[in-house]
């Protein structure tokens, strides 16, 4: 009859892997008592043995003797001291005669010195019970078999067993799996081990190294060359995570870790593996579905004990605790959890469309905000990559509602590199429209002659039904794949929103607040219009309060004038106390600590200006104009060029700018510079003297912007600028140039070398005498000055 039994299948096996080892722990621990209980048994009969054999021996007759002479004496004694017969009462004598005659004291012979019930006992002798007992020799121990699964051959089922490893092979497996069982006894009876020096213990060690890494190579060899066969191997990989050499055993883990990373994302398929039901369990498949399937089961099971043990290990370190048997010490998980935090974040951008990518991201979120800088950066990277090229949007939905939880959960209390991910996000109306076009299927079909050439009446009739439902099965397709991206990036974008007003509304002191307007500013023109008005009067509350920073209060204003750019162009608002605002400070801008935040004035100038060209007035253009100019003198050359490349902009859009280039006034009135509003200043009465002095600048630039303002910035001609220079807008311009790029090049032929030495000491003292004038924050004039005035030193002869 025919073996029907069927062979435990893998994903059997792996369900009742933890089972079987528990199983192990237990019969380990029975064994262990019944080895415990055998010995003391043994030592009980050799005990009995020694005292059965100490109390057959004979004694010479005159210890007898003086035995019972002692008794003797001892026995009148005794009665002595005993009560008179005639107070006992004769129940009590009768009693006592009775006893004296059962006593085995005095019935027993006095020469032997047997125990006083020895006829209780069994008649065979303890010593020969002990020597049936079969002896174990030491030279031979005996073997413990450990059963393996069998193996099915044409001849039938082949059982497999194989030696247990005794204590000290289990202790040199341990430290040293490598090694064949047959070489792995140690010699505990050695009276010492021989010592190393250190110079033999570091080349121990390299060559340990060295056979973990070849072993390594060898297993990720083998499963990336054919998955589907060693997908075992895997388990095997894996179990080195667990590396107990203390000398080795740090290298060895993260050799471990990045190298299953790299293999998962070679061999992960780019779907994702469902369990399968019961009714496909049931189901009878071919040999090639079921070993698919036995493959992404067990790639599925490996993969999650991986990630199961990289959360552990990040876990261990978060929490300072290390455990008993572990070989590691806690300055080394450092360096483990860093590595583990780099495998998580390869796979999170490598992997979102596999399994167990949500958990990935529960795991990352948090850390974004550790107090590790390194490994906060290291999230927030990944988390902005993977925005950046998901093109639906599922992991996008995903991250960004952890965050939210995040943010929430914390009560606000988080970095502001948390929320700035969110302006990584690719929810772009152009994006949107070009991805669901690249998304939609195109499907060419026949024409007409090429079914009247090839095809008969009836095929032709067939085929043109058949295209029809084509066409309709494609359109409802792709208009599909469009309303589901549009639904999860709306979902995004609300969850996005009510973050940024949560925060408004209840944290408004809080740091998280530059990054909110932020991400205001970029994504206002997706926001429902019906929400514009109480938006644009809490920013301008908070610009009122006077609580914000000068950088928070231009993301309130650039926040407010994207907003109006947007869909708000409908809406019928002036900001005028906007525009108010960042005039009224922009003196606050100096070439010290906030030369940083000309780039955002510049933003901001280019969307209340250059997009709203038709709602500004000429009065406020020349008011703007004006103040420019003079805050050019008073900023380093990167922010002097990015200014005046705003000014010329200003000069070329509006008309009759040219009046501020002429000494003669405009009308009545004073130039007011100090009054904060720029309708009522009489800007048409001053004139941009600054220009002349910009002219004589010692950036080469801004001497070619000024030159080319006071001829009234021609877009031709010998006074126009160049393509390089022309075409490039203002922020470009404020990061393209810096002072670092400021150096003065003399020919260097006509220069000797005490010369060259006097000017390399020049440079070095006009280096440090203005970065002491920038720390001061003293004003551009007096900057330039100084600059001015080592250029004429290095020009003249002097020197």
């Amino acid at each position: 009859r025919k073996n029907t039994k069927r062979v435990p299948s893998f994903r059997k096996l792996l369900r009742t892997s933890k089972i079987k080892l528990d199983n192990k722990l237990k019969n380990k621990q029975y064994k262990q008592q019944s080895a415990a209980k055998k010995y003391r048994k043994e030592q009980k009969k050799l005990r009995e043995a020694v005292r059965d054999a100490i109390s057959k021996k004979p004694f010479p007759l005159e210890e007898c003797r003086k035995k019972q002479g002692e008794s003797e004496k001892h026995e009148e004694e005794e009665e002595e001291d005993a009560l008179p017969l005639d107070m006992m009462d004769e129940d009590d004598l009768k009693l006592m005669e009775d006893l004296a005659l059962k006593a085995s004291f005095l019935t027993r012979d006095l020469s032997s010195n047997e125990p006083v019930h020895i006829k209780k006992r069994k008649h065979e002798s303890v010593i020969e019970k002990y020597e049936k007992v079969p002896r174990r020799m030491q030279t031979e121990p005996e073997k413990e078999l450990i059963h393996l699964l069998p193996i099915k051959d044409k001849g039938g089922i082949i059982p497999q067993t194989m030696e247990k490893p005794g204590k000290t092979q289990i202790l040199e497996l341990v430290y040293n799996p490598l090694f064949c069982l047959s070489h792995l006894v140690l010699d505990f009876n050695e009276e010492s081990l021989p010592v190393l020096t250190p110079e033999e213990m570091a080349a121990q060690r390299r060559q340990k190294l060295q056979e973990r890494k070849m072993h390594i190579a060898a297993l990720a060899s083998a499963i990336l060359s054919d998955p589907d066969n060693n997908i075992k191997k895997l388990k095997e990989l894996r179990a080195m995570l667990m590396e107990q050499d203390p000398n080795v055993a740090v290298i060895v883990r993260k050799l471990v870790m990045v190298s299953l990373m790299e293999i998962f994302k070679d061999i992960a398929p780019s779907y994702k593996i469902r369990p399968l039901t019961e009714a496909e369990k049931a189901t009878k498949v071919k040999k090639e579905t079921q070993k698919l399937r036995e493959f992404e089961e067990g790639l599925v099971s490996q993969y999650k004990f991986y990630l199961e043990n990289l959360e552990q290990t990040i876990k261990d370190w978060k929490q300072r605790k290390l455990k008993k048997s572990n070989v590691i010490s806690l300055k080394a998980y450092k360096g483990l959890a860093e590595i583990a935090v780099k495998c998580l974040c390869e796979l999170l951008v490598a992997l979102p469309h596999f399994n167990f990518h949500n958990n990935i991201i529960v795991l990352i979120v948090p850390l974004m905000n550790d107090a590790s800088k390194m490994i906060s950066e290291l999230c927030c990277e990944a988390v902005k990559k993977l925005f950046k090229q998901d093109k639906l949007g599922y992991a996008s939905l995903g991250v960004v509602k952890v965050i939210s939880g995040l943010v929430k959960g914390r009560n606000y209390d988080v970095r502001p590199e948390v929320l700035k991910v969110f302006l990584h996000l690719r929810i772009k109306e152009v994006e949107l429209q070009k991805d669901s076009e690249d998304i939609a299927p195109k499907k060419k079909f026949m024409t007409y002659k090429e079914k009247r050439k090839n095809l008969s009446r009836m095929q032709r009739k067939w085929k043109k039904a058949e295209e029809k439902l084509e066409r309709e099965l494609l359109e409802a397709e792709a208009s599909e794949s469009k309303e589901k991206k549009l639904k999860l990036h709306t979902e995004t974008l609300n969850v996005v929103f009510v973050t940024y007003f949560r925060i408004l509304k209840k944290a408004q002191k809080s740091p998280l607040l530059p990054a909110v307007l932020e991400g205001l500013a970029k994504f206002a023109h997706l926001i429902n219009v019906e929400f514009f008005d109480d938006l644009l009067i809490v920013l301008h509350s908070l610009i009122a309060s006077g609580g914000l920073s000068y950088r928070e209060s231009l993301h309130c204003i650039l926040s407010a004038f994207h907003i109006l750019s947007g869909q708000g162009d409908v809406l019928n608002i002036d900001p005028m106390k906007f525009y108010t605002h960042l005039y009224k400070t922009l003196f606050s801008l100096h070439a010290g600590g906030t030369n940083d935040d000309v780039g955002i004035v510049l933003q901001c100038l280019d969307v209340m200006f250059a997009k709203r060209r038709k709602q500004v007035s000429q009065q406020r253009a020349l008011a703007f104009l004006k103040r420019l100019s003079t805050l050019a003198l008073h900023v380093l050359p990167n922010s002097s060029v990015g200014i005046l490349a705003t000014n010329r902009i200003l000069m070329q859009m509006f008309p009759r700018m040219d009046l501020l280039l002429d000494n003669e006034s405009q009308g009545s009135g004073v130039y007011l510079p100090e009054l904060d509003e720029p309708e009522h200043c009489n800007a048409q009465n001053t004139a941009l003297w600054e220009l002349h002095f910009l002219q004589r600048h010692y950036h080469p630039t801004v001497q070619k912007f000024a030159a080319h303002l006071i001829a009234g910035a021609p877009t031709e001609g010998s006074a126009a600028l160049s393509l390089d220079l022309s075409q490039r807008p203002a922020t470009e311009h404020f990061e393209a140039y810096s002072m670092r790029g400021m150096t003065f090049n003399p020919p260097v032929a006509s220069v000797t070398p005490r010369r060259k030495d006097t000017f390399s000491q020049m440079d070095s003292f006009i280096d440090e005498e203005l970065n002491n004038q920038l720390q001061q924050h003293l004003s551009g004039t007096v900057v330039h000055k100084l600059l001015d005035f080592a250029k004429h030193l290095k020009e003249s002869s002097l020197l």
